[in-house]
């Protein structure tokens, strides 16, 4: 297993966390504060659900800055074992849940009664950008999934954006990183509102 990083803040500041292997795509330093920096005023007592959890460290870093606890769905039992590793090392197991499983499956058959959720964060490989929109479709198409502030976060490749909206979830706010882009969608409707979306923002 190789290197996947630190937790940059909070509780677990500093913890040096596990890849399970070079396909995995760590989220970056620079990622993760600006991630957690829109994130972090509803962080606290959040109920965080990492889809496509690689290494766990977009979890395990909600859960450093405050989070309640967290599901992480992983369907390689290589990175399964690295997540439970990694959140030992984070101190952070009694708060967590590991689901070995196909994110999409877990979506379809299990996420409502785990939920609700106030933060999803969606990371498939980059070479299945398919797989994105289709738990975007699957997380929309189950609104007890979601708190109603939740915020839903999208990790994908620059050149093969989301959806800008999927049923009643609108992406209200974009990051670019080089390669790697987020997309930050949350639920709109009659009791929902959210100020219109941004331009594309990329970070220097």
């Amino acid at each position: 297993m190789t290197d996947a990083g630190r937790v940059i803040a909070g509780s677990a500041r500093g913890t040096r966390l596990l890849s399970p292997g070079t396909g995995t795509r760590p989220l970056g330093d620079r990622v993760k504060e600006t991630l957690f920096a829109i994130l972090e005023p509803d962080l606290d007592g959040a109920r965080v659900l990492d889809l496509f959890a690689g290494s766990g460290a977009g979890g395990i870093e909600a859960m450093s800055r405050g989070a309640a606890d967290a599901f992480f769905v992983e369907r390689d039992p290589g990175a399964c074992q690295a997540i439970v590793e990694n959140l030992r090392r984070a101190r952070v197991s009694e708060r967590a849940s590991v689901v070995c499983v196909d994110a999409i499956k877990y979506l379809r058959e299990r996420a409502t009664s785990d939920g609700p959720f106030d933060l999803v964060l969606i990371d498939p490989p980059y070479a299945e950008p398919q797989l994105l929109e289709a738990a975007l479709v699957s997380v929309a198409a189950a609104p007890a999934l979601l708190s109603p502030r939740a915020w839903v976060v999208a990790k994908h490749f620059w050149r093969t954006p989301p959806p800008q909206a999927v049923g009643l979830l609108a992406s209200v706010r974009t990051r670019r990183f080089g390669e790697t882009a987020l997309a930050f969608y949350r639920q709109v409707g009659p009791s929902l509102t959210e100020p219109p979306p941004r331009p594309q923002e990329t970070a220097r």
